[in-house]
């Protein structure tokens, strides 16, 4: 797997099998991931306190999706990438950011007749991985 985006594909995919074969009470306290590795608004493990600033918040109107991360941006701590994911792993966009970057916002379009769950990912240099998921 030498190109990132089939990486992170097959990283949502194995994720998503992982929310398939876990029971609902897993799904309530781990969001279907295993813990220390995604975190969300609702389990954010380690980082309890953290998710205000760091779970992407996500607003779509028609085809466009913008995702939003509430967090300071400077040389020790910033966001360093957007991404927007469909349920089936591919990949809908991604953005990476730069320390020199005022705010964390992307926006990405929807393919045509886009519908179902997405899940936004929100990447931290110091507090990891965040996810929320939404439906259109």
């Amino acid at each position: 797997m030498n190109d990132r985006r089939e990486f992170l594909r097959m990283s949502l995919l194995a994720a998503g099998a992982a929310v398939v074969a876990r029971p609902a009470s897993a799904l309530a306290t781990t969001a279907g991931f295993p813990p220390g590795i995604v975190y969300t608004a609702a389990a954010p493990g380690k980082w309890a306190g953290k998710e205000g600033s760091h779970a992407p918040k996500v607003a779509v109107e028609g085809k466009k999706v913008t995702v939003t991360t509430a967090h300071p941006m400077s040389e020790k701590h910033f966001i360093v990438r957007h991404t927007v994911v469909a349920a089936d792993g591919t990949v809908i966009g991604a953005k990476t950011f730069f320390p020199t970057d005022t705010e964390a916002v992307s926006s990405f379009d929807l393919p045509d007749g886009s519908s179902g769950t997405f899940r936004a990912t929100s990447f931290c240099n110091l507090h990891d991985f965040w996810l929320t998921e939404f439906a259109v």
